[in-house]
């Protein structure tokens, strides 16, 4: 997103929106085009299609038009768009038709709208035009409409960036006569639109989905607004519905009502539930009843809120404008009026307060009979200590007012008594802070109100101070009980916000599947008294059961059944939903928008019971974060297979080349020696012959050997050949090596150095020999003929160093490491596929050891490797036990 410093120096974006190819878009954006340059703006066609129509054609009279530049495909010339003439020319404002367009192969953008975007950066302003089927996330609605996959898309956030939108709509019957005049596509193309794409219904689908999105865009530019501008009202544009429901069952009426309503209307609806603060709570079925009807509100399509707050018919009132609600559905009230008269009516602080908003007053009614709402108190238990605190509370007071008697007035020492039952109430429950008002209220009037020390009131002004006393402690009590709960409500919201944040903060820095799911496992179950387990699909779908869940929660086959069911639908299932409900758990899909990564289950603790309708959101707003995490850490996972797939695939492609060119040669040289040998008119001499015959053996043993480093190297990459270690001399190894290559060293000179203290080394022989004839081989290769090689071997620190130098050409800069890699081969080779080198480096690996290469000080290239010293010779030991016979005893 760009800054809006930058945005103020970019070019404005004005596009014409319709429905379908024909409305008039191109023409409506020409026709503006003139009117800016009569007005004496700089306007310049970039790229107008007229579609051979005389009428669109005669509003290009006037307006320079940049030339279209030409790029060949597939042996056709395309003329496109020429962008960089149009930065050249840098006009105030372009005409560049055909938004969604994919430019041709070769230009600087794949897609047009990717040009008109330059334009705008580049402080242009656009005129351009788009239709509705275009839209990328309208893509899959408009093919199950019309049958036709648009592949020409622009992405949605264009839309969201115009300055400014025109709809140009025609109605379907009239796009249909202009198609049949001719005026949209040529005859031949008309008559197959018109049997597939301009049917009347697809048009009319398209229509309305354009005329929606523009108004879309309209709502929220006039939310904006509202909002930039602080207006309260509320401006009745577009409908929208709220329906105040509770645990009552009644509600299920109103919230049936307030769909049939919305759909109706075509309006969007919310759901709303306040917490209020009461004396009194609902109980635990009254909760569950509220959760199924917050749950039946969102299947049928309401956003389901709950709101706090001390009075409920405000928050509902601010609410709604905050929503710019037009329309509020609550129900009819069924107690008695004298309930109103006492704690005020919500439906009358609604109807009063609402203002511009409609209210609509449903009745709760319904065929059956609705049982009472069980409603209990809510008691919180008290223990002795908080009974003894409240009595020796109204002993301190009274001592102190007993102090404070001779000195202050009777209301003085009220107070007092009235500070000491606040801080009853603050501390205790309902019961200590009542029994704290009325020993208040006995103990001031029988120590302090004459007659003293009796109940006897002589005064009846006295009464009046009692009542007045019982009703502040009663009232803070009250208030003290409201605090505590908003601040243990606030107290819950801000452990699980705390939660939530540090499972995204811990999901964010970790890759591994299993890492990720025991996170978000534990953070739940301290969020939630409860056992979770996610679930993951195989590679046939199927979910099964991690080795975490041992820790939290068995599932058997049933329950494995409906975690299976979550997972293939998409949906929630087991414990308090409509799915299942029977299931011991609570299961959640971890799904994103491409694909469902698994289930989250949780089980409750017996404490916690069945989950309500803020807890499940809560619990989905855990899945969500968890299912983004996990998607990418399988998206990494994926792209690591691919990764891995294309260098394979890279290999093998490398492979068969190599092989193939590299086979072609000795088969070549042998195919012709051999078909000259076989030529019956063809008389060949002794020496000829012997010749063509040696080049048939030399070629065969070339190809011989191409086969067995391919064999070599894909043996040692799948742990085919095990490394076989004893401890063995290396001077024969190198002796066995010297004799096989004796007639390939006859034309360069090697001298051997072998330090005389080279003792017994552990090394696969066959393995260690193969490297050698390798680096020999290479060495031969790349060296001209009489130059000389070293070949060493002495002891350096706990290893063996083994050294061949040669004085060739040397290894270019850089590649010192690159050249023991697959198929990486020599410029100056005459054969070989270029595995020499990366099979001595996969043995000398597997040995423990190490090697490498240098570039010599004077010419040519040194390669070493090492091999490990560790333990001891049994072999060698085994032999000083035979040399060293023990002592014979003395006769």
């Amino acid at each position: 997103m760009r800054s809006q410093a930058e945005r103020s120096r970019e070019g404005k974006l004005k596009i014409f929106f319709g429905a379908a190819p024909g409305v008039g878009k191109t023409y409506a954006m020409l026709e503006s085009a003139q009117q800016k340059r009569a007005e004496g703006i700089d306007v310049v066609a970039g790229l107008v299609e007229t579609h051979g129509r005389k009428e669109t054609e005669e509003l290009l009279d006037g307006l320079e038009v940049i030339p279209r530049y030409s790029v060949e495909y597939r042996g056709t010339r395309l003329a496109e768009f020429d962008i960089d003439a149009a930065l050249r020319r840098k006009p105030a404002l372009i005409l560049v038709d055909e938004l969604a367009h994919a430019n041709a192969p070769g230009s600087r953008h794949k897609n047009r709208w990717q040009d008109v975007y330059e334009l705008l950066g580049a402080g242009i302003s656009v005129y351009t035009t788009v239709n509705v089927q275009h839209l990328e996330s309208l893509n899959d609605v408009v093919a199950q409409i019309t049958g036709i996959n648009v592949r020409e898309t622009i992405p949605d956030f264009l839309l969201d960036r115009a300055d400014e939108i025109e709809l140009i709509d025609l109605p379907p019957e009239e796009l249909l006569q202009r198609l049949k005049e001719g005026k949209v596509y040529v005859a031949e193309i008309a008559e197959h639109a018109r049997r597939n794409f301009f049917r009347k219904g697809n048009l009319l689908a398209l229509r309305e989905l354009a005329l929606r999105r523009t108004a879309e865009r309209v709502d929220a530019q006039m939310q904006d607004y509202r909002r930039i501008k602080g207006v309260k009202a509320v401006w009745p544009a577009a409908e929208r519905i709220m329906v105040c429901i509770g645990a009552n069952p009644r509600s299920i009426r109103l919230i049936r009502a307030a769909k049939r309503m919305a759909a109706g209307l075509r309006a969007d609806w919310i759901s709303v539930y306040v917490e209020a603060p009461t004396a009194v709570k609902p109980s635990e079925s009254d909760l569950r009843q509220l959760t199924d009807h917050m749950r039946l509100a969102e299947s049928l399509g309401a956003e389901t809120v709950t709101l706090s707050g001390h009075k409920a018919s405000e928050e509902i009132l601010n609410y709604a404008r905050t929503r710019n609600v037009t329309k509020i559905i609550i129900g009819k009230p069924t107690h008695p009026r004298w309930k109103d008269k006492i704690f005020g009516s919500l439906l009358d602080e609604v109807v009063r307060g609402s203002g511009d908003i409609d209210v609509y007053v449903i009745s709760g009614d319904s065929e059956q009979a609705v049982p009472k709402l069980a409603v209990k108190p809510a008691i919180q238990k008290s223990n002795m200590r908080d009974w003894l605190l409240s009595l020796g509370i109204v002993v301190l007071c009274t001592g102190i007012d007993a102090l404070m008697f001779p000195y202050f007035s009777l209301v003085d020492l009220a107070m007092i008594y009235l500070l000491g039952i606040m801080i009853v109430a603050s501390r205790t429950g309902k019961g200590p802070s009542l029994l704290a008002t009325l020993l208040s209220v006995a103990s001031f009037d029988f120590f302090f109100v004459p007659p003293y020390h009796t109940f006897a009131v002589n005064d009846v002004k006295y009464f009046v101070s009692f009542v007045i006393m019982f009703i502040i402690a009663i009232v803070i009590s009250k208030l003290t009980f409201r605090i505590r709960e908003q601040a243990n409500a606030a107290r819950l919201r801000e452990k699980r916000t705390a939660a939530l944040y540090n499972l995204s903060k811990e999901l964010v820095h970790e890759q591994e599947v299993k890492t990720l799911s025991s996170i978000a496992e534990r953070h739940i179950s301290e969020v939630f008294p409860s056992k979770v387990v996610i679930l993951m699909p195989d590679e046939k779908g199927n979910l099964v059961v991690p080795v975490t869940a041992k820790e939290t929660f068995a599932l058997d086959q049933s329950e494995l059944g409906v975690a299976q069911w979550t997972f293939d639908h998409r949906q929630q299932a087991g414990l308090g939903t409509d799915t299942v409900p029977g299931a011991k758990a609570l299961y959640l899909p971890l799904a994103t928008s491409t694909r469902t990564v698994g289930v989250l289950g949780i089980l409750p603790d017996a404490s916690l019971g069945m989950f309500n309708s803020d807890q499940i959101h809560i619990l989905e707003s855990f899945a969500n974060q968890t299912a983004i995490a996990l998607e990418r850490a399988l998206l990494a996972e994926e792209a690591q297979h691919a990764l891995l797939k294309a260098e394979t695939e890279t290999l093998r492609n490398t492979l068969l080349s190599s092989v193939s060119h590299d086979l072609r040669t000795p088969l070549a040289a042998i195919t012709g020696a051999s078909s000259t040998l076989l030529q019956p008119d063809i008389n060949l001499d002794m020496h000829s012959r012997k010749e063509l015959i040696k080049t048939i053996y030399e070629e065969s043993e070339h190809l011989n050997e191409i086969i067995r480093n391919v064999l070599d190297m894909t043996r040692l990459e799948s742990g085919a050949i095990v490394v076989k270690k004893e401890w063995q001399s290396i001077e024969e190894i190198i002796g066995v090596v010297l004799n096989r290559f004796s007639e390939k060293l006859s034309e360069h000179p090697i001298s051997i150095n072998l330090s005389d203290d080279l003792p017994l080394v552990p090394f696969d022989a066959l393995l260690i020999e193969q490297v050698l004839m390798n680096l020999l081989d290479n060495a031969i290769k790349y060296t001209p003929k009489q130059t000389p090689l070293d070949l060493s071997a002495r002891l350096k620190e706990d290893n063996l160093l083994v050294e061949l130098a040669d004085r060739g050409p040397g290894i270019p800069r850089g590649e010192e490491k690159r050249i023991f890699e697959k198929f990486v081969r020599g410029s100056t080779v005459r054969g070989g596929i270029g595995l020499g080198l990366a099979i001595c480096h996969a043995i000398i690996t597997a040995h423990g050891g190490h090697i490498w290469a240098e570039n010599r000080v004077g010419g040519g290239a040194v390669f070493r490797f090492t091999l490990p010293i560790s333990g001891n010779p049994k072999l060698l030991e085994m032999e000083e036990e035979i040399l060293t016979p023990p002592h014979l005893p003395l006769i």
